[in-house]
């Protein structure tokens, strides 16, 4: 299958919404194929990256931090960074400048970047295809 490129724009905050599990298999499929994927992280999903998440412990269930061992979405999106690189593949993740001032969440993980809505217009004229997924 030839490489191709993708692009996603994600608008769900992080735990928020059973919307981004289905954008991380569906990014999960697209990395592991090797494909290029342009991913522009608008509203609440500005969050997905924050590098100041931590994993928490469940003391209603009395499980400590290893016990509940608890995703971060800043986790999954390193992830799916270095699986796109393992496949030959390439992430661009950006996240909206505009969304992270409002949320505070300016700080993360490497090899994401800040940026701004003309990027996902600029991620759409080089795909091959496109996905909004939106809120509701």
């Amino acid at each position: 299958m030839p490489q191709k490129t993708f692009a996603i724009a994600l608008m769900d905050p992080p735990y928020e919404s059973e919307n981004l599990t289905t954008a991380f298999r569906l990014l999960d499929v697209m990395a592991r194929r090797g494909h290029n994927i342009n991913v522009f992280a608008y509203e609440g999903a500005a969050g997905l990256a924050f590098a100041k998440q931590a994993p928490h412990p469940n003391p209603v269930h009395g499980k400590n931090v290893a016990e509940e061992n608890h995703p971060t979405t800043k986790d999954q999106v390193t992830a799916l960074l270095a699986l796109a690189t393992k496949n030959g593949g390439k992430v661009d993740w950006v996240n909206c400048g505009m969304c992270v001032d409002e949320r505070g969440v300016g700080e993360f993980v490497a090899d994401t970047r800040r940026g701004s809505p003309a990027d996902f217009h600029s991620f759409c004229e080089a795909s091959d295809n496109m996905l909004v997924i939106p809120t509701k």
